[in-house]
């Protein structure tokens, strides 16, 4: 699976490291690191990051799922923020792209102004999801790999790959090194949520699971080593 344009999906909490909340620096400035490898060997790289370290949803009925959705788009905004500093710390260029308006912080999404930004070698966040409340950062970065025309989706996570069933339940959970996303949304798997299943299915839009605690995974990922699963369309 050689990559030339890859959207890379973080999650929140992965940010967050061991605290669980909030931003880790060492965790952070090692996935950029890595992503420098594959940006300096030409790959143009897209990312989105989960805002779970600082919000993880509705958590009471006296907020409107509306304006609690439009609480996580903002989290999304101040993680890729966060990141896009370290990443220049490491000496990338970046630039954050927003799907509303954020002041002089983020500029506004347009296809057009992300190819400008990936054909100078630039590390483009997709930030604010897709604008919309009702919408995963799943949901968010299928969208963006299909309007960008990306090779893949990467899902860099907690768990090395997609099982059967729950490997922290059950000892004897498969994991599949290759499975089809018409598998995925038949065996309900949760590699991504039910929409973005579709989304990459209808689009033929391919997808790689690894673990993003392994040593180098992001970095042999982008060069098309995953050891994880492959979700093939």
């Amino acid at each position: 699976m050689k990559t030339n344009r890859v959207l890379l999906k973080l999650s929140g909490e992965a940010l967050a490291g061991s605290k669980k909340t909030g931003f880790d620096e060492d965790t952070v400035r090692e996935v950029a690191k890595q992503v420098k490898i594959s940006v300096e060997a030409g790959v143009q790289v897209g990312v989105v990051i989960g805002g779970g370290n600082f919000w993880r949803g509705r958590t009471s009925n006296a907020i409107d799922r509306t304006k609690a959705d439009q609480i996580g788009m903002l989290a999304t905004i101040m993680n890729c923020i966060y990141a896009s500093e370290i990443f220049r710390t490491e000496g990338m260029m970046t630039q954050i792209l927003t799907p509303f308006e954020c002041g002089s912080m983020t500029k506004l999404f347009s296809k057009d102004r992300a190819n400008k930004y990936f054909e100078k070698g630039m590390v483009v966040f997709f930030a604010g999801g897709t604008g919309h409340p009702y919408f995963s950062t799943d949901t968010g970065i299928v969208l963006r790999a299909i309007e960008m025309d990306a090779d893949c989706i990467l899902l860099a996570k907690a768990i090395d790959g997609v099982y059967d069933s729950d490997p922290k339940v059950n000892p004897d959970a498969k994991k599949y090194d290759t499975i089809t996303i018409e598998e995925v949304i038949e065996k309900k798997l949760a590699v991504v949520d039910l929409t973005a299943s579709i989304m990459c299915m209808e689009h033929r839009m391919p997808m790689a699971v690894f673990d993003l605690n392994e040593k180098n995974s992001i970095a042999n990922a982008m060069q098309g080593k995953i050891n994880g699963t492959v979700v093939t369309v």
